[in-house]
């Protein structure tokens, strides 16, 4: 797994033991970033279930003003610190170790996009939407970007949200919602 371009192209992330935290592919991390490669400049980012970091170091490399990571596994929210460091990129990161719907009940940012790419087994991408729709924290014209398996329907239609297409890559189905 390594960081595909911008400031830390190339620099190689570290990733976990086991089997808890499931890395977003290569492939999959590209084609995310070729549909929103004209969006991230400037931006302020929220990786909200942050696993290794990848998708918020990806995102903070390629131009986006800040992140804030946040995970409830402790040794997720290490190994997104490891990863800041190896890219020089933790001046720009918050990393935040708790549970989603706590920061996000408690959340007084607003942000320009959000990645969810919880894991796949549970209700997270469903409960994390209708939380994120209800608190309001993303700006005007944002972007939620949620990654879910080929066979998981999101039925999920968010008010004063457009829903894109589905995107499907080999096993993985991306879907972005845009704030009106």
């Amino acid at each position: 797994m390594r960081v595909i371009s911008g400031a830390a192209k190339g620099i190689l992330l570290k990733t976990p033991d086991g089997l808890a935290t499931r890395p977003t592919a290569d492939r999959v991390k590209e084609a995310l970033f070729s549909i929103i490669q004209f969006e991230l400049q400037g931006t302020k980012v929220l990786d909200l279930f942050g696993g290794t970091g990848q998708l918020g170091i990806e995102a903070l490399s390629r131009g986006a003003k800040s992140c804030v990571f946040v995970d409830e596994s402790k040794d997720a929210c290490k190994l997104i610190q490891e990863n800041l460091k190896r890219t020089k990129l933790e001046h720009t990161a918050q990393v935040i170790c708790g549970d989603y719907a706590f920061f996000l009940k408690k959340c007084r940012e607003s942000f320009d996009i959000v990645f969810l790419d919880p894991p796949y087994a549970e209700k997270f991408l469903e409960n994390s939407l209708n939380l994120i729709s209800e608190i309001d924290i993303l700006q005007s014209g944002g972007i939620i970007v949620t990654e879910r398996p080929v066979g998981k329907d999101l039925v999920c239609e968010l008010p004063g949200y457009s829903r894109s297409k589905d995107y499907k890559y080999s096993k993985t189905i991306l879907t972005l919602f845009r704030k009106n």
